[in-house]
């Protein structure tokens, strides 16, 4: 019998791509638009184009019907404020600076999405994301590898897959650059083949800030405070502490004597405080809330190259791994602005050691 794929289609010309390579690989596909929330929930015109909108649904089916596969939309829209929105505005209130992307991947694709692709019976569920999946037969593992792609590499926000859905999940496109996937979806007509990427939070509309939305979705004002030095020392008035993210520079409102940063944010005093950019340097990060994929447990310290935010270089580093939730890691070198709510994704070369949210 074919082995079938679910194949996650958002609209745009990775997915399609995905499901045109899992065609000719001779699986039986069936293409899903997850749609995640409705325009007007965000504050846009029922007509505006944006993700989850009548434009993308309409790209997918037609794609899908190109290929002469089966098309559905599944409503996600209560799972993906609950998992999503909500903790990206938890996250602000509380002094950090989440990535929804993560975890959309993580409670969406791989979690609402794999579960139903398990109950209609599918083999796989397949996604447009530039990353590698392979067995390692003697270490018994899944393991999550680096696309070949260095300017599309993705495997920082899957580092919570788990070893059961790396058994289940294929990523096409690993081992392609865009302009070869471009180049497939324009050969075979496909109608989003030169749309453009999208780059922002999908929920948040264009022109609106992140302080805005919160405000809007919580009905709340947050109040001012004060910004301090690191010795306590008051400097000025902030606006409210949503407004505001660690290493930022820009938009401090003060009249200062040298350039100064956001260090650190406290949720309980409403207090920004601000350090020169020496003082955003530091070497240690704890994270919690890990996922290994290459090893069941890190039972002594260990080398691993690290980032503390999706586009960093990967920097040296020894991790150590202090309970079942937790990892302590230490830098051969300071790193700048390290944030809180942010991922730790640790790797041995290509491959995903594992990761977790900075706290």
């Amino acid at each position: 019998m074919k082995k079938t794929a679910l194949i996650a289609m958002s609209g745009g010309v990775d997915s399609s791509v995905s499901a045109l390579l899992m065609l000719e690989k001779g699986f039986t596909c069936t293409g899903v638009t997850m749609k995640l929330f409705n325009n007007e929930d965000i504050g846009l015109p029922i007509m505006d184009s944006k993700c989850c909108s009548l434009d993308d649904i309409a790209d997918a089916r037609s794609v899908c019907a190109k290929m002469g596969i089966e098309h559905y939309t599944f409503n996600y829209g209560d799972s993906f404020r609950t998992a999503v929105i909500d903790r990206f505005i938890n996250a602000y209130i509380n002094g950090q600076t989440p990535n929804p992307c993560i975890d959309c991947n993580r409670y969406l694709k791989f979690g609402e999405l794999f579960a139903k692709a398990q109950e209609l019976g599918c083999d796989y569920v397949v996604t447009g994301h530039y990353a590698r999946v392979k067995y390692d037969e003697e270490r018994g593992r899944y393991l999550l590898l680096k696309a070949l792609d260095p300017q599309k590499e993705q495997s920082y926000v899957l580092y919570s897959l788990t070893q059961e859905q790396l058994a289940h999940v294929q990523f096409p496109l690993g081992e392609l650059t865009k302009p070869q996937v471009r180049e497939i979806a324009e050969k075979h007509g496909f109608v989003n083949a030169h749309k453009h990427d999208s780059q922002d939070i999908c929920f948040i509309r264009e022109g609106t800030t992140y302080a805005d939305f919160i405000e809007q979705r919580t009905g709340r004002k947050f109040p001012p405070g004060n910004f301090i030095t690191t010795d306590g020392k008051v400097l000025g008035r902030h606006k409210g502490i949503i407004h505001y993210t660690v290493g930022q520079r820009k938009g401090l409102g003060l009249a200062l004597p040298e350039p100064m940063y956001v260090q650190s944010i406290d949720p309980v005093a409403n207090t920004v405080t601000l350090s020169t950019n020496a003082g955003l340097f530091t070497t240690t990060v704890t994270a919690t809330d890990i996922n290994l994929i290459d090893c069941d447990r890190i039972d002594k310290p260990r080398r691993v190259q690290a980032r503390i935010r999706y586009h960093q270089k990967e920097q040296w580093a020894t991790v150590t791994q202090t309970d079942d939730n937790t990892l302590q890691l230490e830098f051969d070198e300071p790193q700048r602005a390290i944030t809180k709510g942010q991922a730790l994704v640790m790797y041995d070369g290509e491959v995903v050691v594992g990761g977790g949210r900075i706290i």
